[in-house]
C-alpha cells in the first residue's frame, strides 16, 4: 500500500479510486487475521464513505484507530473485558480531525488492557503478532496499529502514548510512531491511563506521513526538513525516574551520531504521578470489578491504589523540577537514543514483568519530561519542541 501522502495526492488528482484503496486495506485485514491486530472492522461504512467521495489532505487514506479511542457506532472496549460490549456514541475529536481531511476509518486495533502494558499482550483478547519479527513481541500498547501498518492494512493509524505506547511498538514492528507534546492535542473521547502524561499521536510507515497527520491534528504547518545548525546529543545511559543515578552505560548508543550526553536525574521518585493518575482513572471500576481485570493490570492497580495523595503531589513537584532542569540541560537541540532499552525484542509470550522496566526506559522518560519524541523504527529522536523535532526527523538519513 502507498504512503498516506501518496494516497491522498493520487486520490485528490483523480488518479486513484478511494474505494479501491479501502477495499485493498480490507482485503489485507482479512488476509492476516493470524496477527490479531484488528478488533473491529468497519468495512461497510468505510466503503460507503469512500464511494460517497472524499477530499482533503488525507483523501482516501485508510485509517486505523486504537481500541482506546472512540469511533461512533463501533465497539470500543479499551482492550478490556469490563467494556467488552460498549459501543461508542460519539467520535473522538482527534479522529474527527483526520476524517475531516478525508481519512477513512477501516478498523479499530488491538491494544494492551486499558493501554497499560508495553508488550502487546492482552489477557482477554490475545497477544498481537509481529509480522516483521515473528516469534517476538510487538511492543505495546498500540500494538495492533504497528502490526497492521507493517502488514499494509492501512496507511495511517492513531494511537496513544503515556509511557512509550506509540514508540515501543513502532520500534518492534519497524514503522514510525510520533509522541506529541503533552497537552498539544485533546484527549477527549480517549480512555485515560495517567492523565498527567497521556498523549494522542499518529503512527505510519514514514516520517512524512506522521508529520502530515500532526499538521492536520494540530493546525500547525509541516516544517521543512533541516538538520543544519542543530546540535545533536546521544544518550549514553538509561535515564532514571527517581533513582540516585541513571542506569549503566548502554553500548547500543555507541554508534549513534551526536555528542555523548546524559539527562538530569529527578530529585525524587516521579512514578506516583503515573500510578496516582491510573488509580483515579479506574475509580469505581477497580477493585469493585477486579474479577474482570487481567492479572498483569491487577497487580499494577494494586500498587496504584496504595499511592497516597501526598506521594502524588510530591512526585508532581519533582516532575516539574525535573522538567525545568531539562529545559537547558543537556545543551543540545535533539537527543538521539534507541527506542528500546533492550538490545533484542523479547520472545513472544515472555511475561511482561521480566522486561517492562528496562524495555521502556528510553521511551517513558520523555513522557515525564512532556517532550515530543519520534520512533523511526528502532531509533528515537526527542526535542523540546515539535518544530525542531520534525525538522530533524524529516531530514534524518535513513
Amino acid at each position: 500500500m502507498e504512503s498516506a501522502a501518496d494516497v491522498a495526492r493520487l486520490v485528490g488528482a483523480g488518479e486513484l479510486d478511494p474505494v479501491a484503496v479501502v477495499e485493498e486495506a480490507l482485503e489485507r485485514i482479512a488476509g492476516r487475521q493470524d496477527l490479531n491486530a484488528i478488533r473491529v472492522v468497519d468495512g461497510e461504512r468505510a466503503v460507503a464513505r469512500a464511494r460517497a467521495g472524499v477530499s482533503g489532505r488525507l483523501a482516501g487514506v485508510p485509517l486505523l484507530v486504537k481500541d482506546l479511542i472512540d469511533v461512533a457506532g463501533l465497539r470500543v472496549a479499551y482492550g478490556s473485558k469490563v467494556y467488552a460490549d460498549r459501543v461508542a456514541s460519539e467520535t473522538a475529536p482527534c479522529v474527527r480531525a483526520l476524517e475531516a481531511e478525508g481519512a477513512v476509518v477501516v478498523a479499530t486495533t488491538t491494544c494492551d488492557e486499558f493501554a497499560w502494558g508495553v508488550g502487546g499482550q492482552n489477557a482477554h483478547w490475545g497477544d498481537t503478532g509481529n509480522p516483521v519479527h515473528p516469534g517476538h513481541i510487538t511492543g505495546g500498547s498500540s500494538s495492533g496499529n504497528a502490526a497492521a501498518l507493517a502488514a499494509g492494512m492501512g496507511a495511517l493509524a492513531l494511537g496513544t502514548d503515556t509511557g512509550g505506547s506509540v514508540r515501543l511498538p513502532a520500534a518492534g514492528c519497524e514503522v514510525v510512531g510520533l509522541k506529541t507534546p503533552f497537552g498539544a492535542l485533546a484527549t477527549d473521547g480517549v480512555f485515560p491511563l495517567a492523565p498527567d502524561l497521556d498523549t494522542v499521536g499518529p503512527m505510519a510507515r514514514t516520517v512524512e506521513d506522521c508529520a502530515l497527520a500532526w499538521s492536520v491534528l494540530s493546525g500547525e504547518p509541516v516544517p521543512e526538513p533541516s538538520l543544519e545548525g542543530k546540535r545533536l546529543g546521544k544518550l549514553v545511559r538509561h535515564p532514571s525516574l527517581g533513582e540516585a543515578e541513571p542506569g549503566p552505560h548502554d553500548p547500543q548508543t555507541d554508534a549513534l551520531p551526536g555528542e555523548p550526553v546524559e539527562l538530569p536525574v529527578p530529585e525524587a521518585d516521579v512514578w506516583p504521578v503515573f500510578y496516582g493518575g491510573a488509580a483515579v482513572s479506574h475509580r469505581g471500576l477497580y477493585p469493585e470489578r477486579a474479577s474482570e481485570y487481567g492479572p498483569v493490570i491487577s497487580a499494577k492497580l494494586d500498587r496504584a491504589l496504595a499511592t497516597t495523595r501526598e506521594a502524588y503531589e510530591h512526585a508532581r513537584a519533582a516532575m516539574a523540577a525535573w522538567q525545568r532542569a531539562a529545559a537547558t540541560d543537556p545543551a543540545v537541540d535533539v537527543i538521539v537514543s534507541p527506542v528500546l532499552g533492550l538490545p533484542e525484542l523479547p520472545a513472544a509470550g515472555t511475561p511482561e514483568h521480566e522486561f517492562r522496566i528496562p524495555f521502556s526506559a528510553y521511551a517513558r522518560t520523555f513522557n515525564f519530561l512532556c517532550w515530543p519524541a519520534i520512533a523511526i523504527g528502532g531509533l528515537q529522536l526527542a526535542a523540546r519542541d515539535m518544530r525542531t523535532l520534525l525538522e530533524a526527523s524529516l531530514a534524518w538519513p535513513l
